[in-house]
């Protein structure tokens, strides 16, 4: 979105790392002319901060929503941009063969991932919730490999690893010696976002990217319509000034505009281009945190952040 945030192991497939779906289209075979490649690149690096920024906004909106009235209303409100601008563009309806796995893209990004790292930052910080997250391009890339039947080299797969390891650890010593309900969460957020960044990578071959995502969340409406409903009357609603920007934020900033400058700038520049920028999304979180709710970070925060920052780049290469 989301909710939530790096390349996969697909020339084929990027991802957002924010909680937020990204397939984009393959890569042209050429440079970009010089004023493309400067809009693509600025367009790219607006996505990265708008993603960048999801987790401080979300937290901002646990100030006045529930957990579950805040994805609810998130996905409510993105849905009914999303489709207003379906409308506005005459956009056709997708064939009955991308329905399914526009259900699955639902699913692991408009409705999973949102919820579960929603649900973690109750009890995590948004500082670990970054590191841990930032793992999720490897995670896609994995399972990105297992959906196509592509072979990382050994050298992708030791990068992956590695990567996992250093956010096991560092969840691990940051929870006291054992993993945490909300590290749970974002795991299991990993796992159901990552199949859902899969199956968008697959789809944007067939459609521009900011059609699956704005399909996948028209498809969640009625379910945002009945989830807002019953949230808002069961949970408590304190309305501030922080909790409306933070749940704004969320629905129109990273889960439709962030995507749609990110898609626009990947089509001018590429996958491999675009990806790199993605590189720094986890650490401008670190950042987010530290200005705009007064984290104070632990020595362990950005330094894990910087080895699994290597650790895509290696994978990047390593799947180039």
């Amino acid at each position: 979105m989301t909710g939530q945030n790096s390349a996969t192991a697909s020339k084929s497939i990027a991802v957002t790392g924010r909680g937020e779906t990204a397939a984009p289209a393959t890569a042209p075979d050429a440079a970009p002319a010089p004023a493309a490649a400067r809009q693509g690149t600025l367009l790219a690096g607006l996505g990265v901060v708008a993603f960048s920024l999801t987790f401080p906004a979300t937290a901002w909106g646990l100030e006045s929503f529930g957990p579950w009235s805040l994805v609810a209303v998130r996905c409510l409100l993105a849905g009914v941009i999303a489709g207003a601008f379906l409308l506005a563009g005459r956009v056709a309806l997708p064939e009955r063969r991308h329905w399914a796995g526009l259900a699955v893209v639902a699913a692991g990004t408009v409705v999973g991932f949102p919820l579960l790292t929603t649900l973690a930052l109750r009890t995590s910080t948004t500082s670990h919730a970054a590191v841990v997250v930032g793992l999720l391009p490897l995670t896609t890339a994995a399972l990105s490999a297992l959906r196509t039947g592509r072979r990382p080299s050994r050298a992708f797969w030791a990068a992956a690893l590695a990567g996992a390891a250093v956010v096991l650890a560092f969840t691990v010593q940051q929870s006291g010696g054992a993993l945490s309900t909300g590290d749970l969460y974002l795991f299991g957020a990993l796992l159901i976002c990552a199949a859902g960044y899969t199956e968008g990578g697959r789809l944007a071959r067939e459609m521009p990217g900011w059609q699956v995502i704005g399909w996948a969340l028209v498809l969640t409406l009625p379910l945002a319509v009945l989830g807002s409903a019953s949230a808002l009357a069961a949970e408590p609603v304190h309305l501030n000034a922080h909790g409306v920007l933070g749940v704004l934020w969320v629905a129109a900033g990273s889960q439709f505009a962030g995507l749609y400058v990110w898609y626009r700038g990947m089509a001018a520049i590429g996958v491999p281009r675009a990806s790199q920028l993605q590189l720094a999304q986890p650490l401008l979180t670190l950042v987010w945190a530290v200005l705009l709710l007064g984290e104070h970070l632990s020595p362990a925060a950005p330094l894990a952040a910087a080895g699994v920052l290597v650790c895509i780049a290696v994978t990047q290469r390593a799947a180039a």
